[in-house]
């Protein structure tokens, strides 16, 4: 067998345990990948090699994906996401005073206290967010407008590498933090903050992180592709199985993530963590573009793109699940009947239609009740 080398690159997150598993099992090298992992520092790293060709395909931010095929990070990246890799998983983490001020209750009544604790401090507080053009951001802020508040004025947004938010918020320089697992839970173990909320209480099984490809190297590895593909979807499925989670801490732990294992255990499927990890449930594998079209009306709905920009033509060309097709076929996945679902209106799990059984899919409600047809 032929071999293609593919160049991939993450970073120290739970979220890349399926990436760390497919290497480890044998999972690419059976299906002709020579895969080269490149732990990165920050997802700007990740974002810039994608776009210059310094890398074939990467664990990515859904948000950040399409910020740089619009480009808005300069010179506009072809880059595609052919599957999403995971469902929730972040924690919002503040100080103790935060905490106190946000007390227990539902999501929405909590942002409304937020809100008024953010208004009552005498300047706006710094609260970290792993990238701008994030899921953790885009959350955050929905979760404050649905409260009433305004990120542009009632905090200051800090963007801080996701292994570096506990170290700022002990240090002080940070009154709190949205960021993927296990860092909410380290700093909760540490007793320098608490977890406030996870993501998944502000939209239910939200998508997290994707795979992208640099387009090029797509284009020219047709065959990679759907090989690279078929190992990410085998591993996904393993990794939601909780038999294999002492496996995968022990293999997040060698590559780097500095966290008790207990707080990495706690994020995985089956953990008592406050939020955990989908890897595969639920269609988490799917690059709906529904979902890529909510991400482009939050980045709209706060100024970010530009005047002129075809959005519809953005969620098309960047999500691509026509590439996936061959992949899930050869797994035995059930394929969706459409590229788009209903959005936020579940307060449960649904039947979604495929080709084949119907899928399984997990509540998908959002906090302010907003539900999109």
């Amino acid at each position: 067998m032929t071999e293609t080398r593919a160049r991939i690159g993450l970073l120290r997150l739970t979220d890349s345990a399926p990436v760390l598993y497919a290497a480890a099992q044998g999972l690419f090298a059976r299906r002709g990948i020579d895969a080269a992992l490149s732990i990165e520092p920050s997802w700007a790293n990740i974002a810039d090699k994608l776009a210059y060709g310094l890398l074939d395909a990467a664990i990515m931010l859904p948000p950040l994906a399409l910020a740089a095929a619009a480009g808005l990070r300069g010179k506009r990246a072809r880059i595609v996401v052919p599957m999403g890799l995971t469902q929730g998983g972040n924690a919002l983490a503040g100080t103790e005073a935060l905490a106190a001020a946000l007390g227990t209750g539902d999501p929405l009544t909590r942002a409304r206290r937020c809100v008024a604790w953010l208004r009552a401090r005498p300047a706006p507080p710094r609260f970290a967010v792993v990238h701008v053009w994030s899921t953790h951001n885009l959350l955050l802020r929905y979760w404050l407008a649905a409260g009433g508040g305004d990120p542009d004025r009632d905090l200051v947004t800090v963007v801080v590498p996701p292994e570096q938010v506990v170290d700022a918020l002990a240090a002080g320089r940070i009154e709190g933090f949205c960021a993927g697992a296990p860092w909410g839970d380290v700093a909760a173990a540490r007793g320098v903050g608490r977890v406030l909320l996870g993501t998944s209480a502000i939209w239910g099984h939200h998508p997290e992180k994707c795979l992208a490809l640099a387009e090029p190297w797509a284009e020219a590895h047709p065959a990679a592709v759907t090989a690279l593909l078929g190992a990410l979807l085998a591993a996904g499925r393993a990794c939601a199985d909780p038999a294999n989670a002492a496996l995968l801490v022990r293999l997040l732990a060698e590559a780097g993530v500095a966290a008790p294992a207990a707080a990495l255990r706690a994020a995985l499927p089956g953990g008592e963590g406050p939020e955990r990890i989908g890897f595969h449930a639920g269609a988490a594998w799917f690059a709906w573009h529904s979902q890529a079209a909510w991400f482009v009306a939050q980045m709209d709905r706060w100024g970010w793109l530009p005047a002129g920009l075809d959005r519809a033509g953005l969620v098309r060309t960047v999500y691509r699940p026509d590439l996936l097709a061959p992949a899930a076929a050869a797994e035995g996945l059930d394929w969706p009947e459409a590229t788009i679902k209903p959005e936020g209106g579940h307060e449960g799990p649904w039947q979604l239609p495929t080709r084949g059984r119907p899928l399984t899919m997990g509540e998908d409600r959002l906090c302010d009740g907003t539900v999109i047809e």
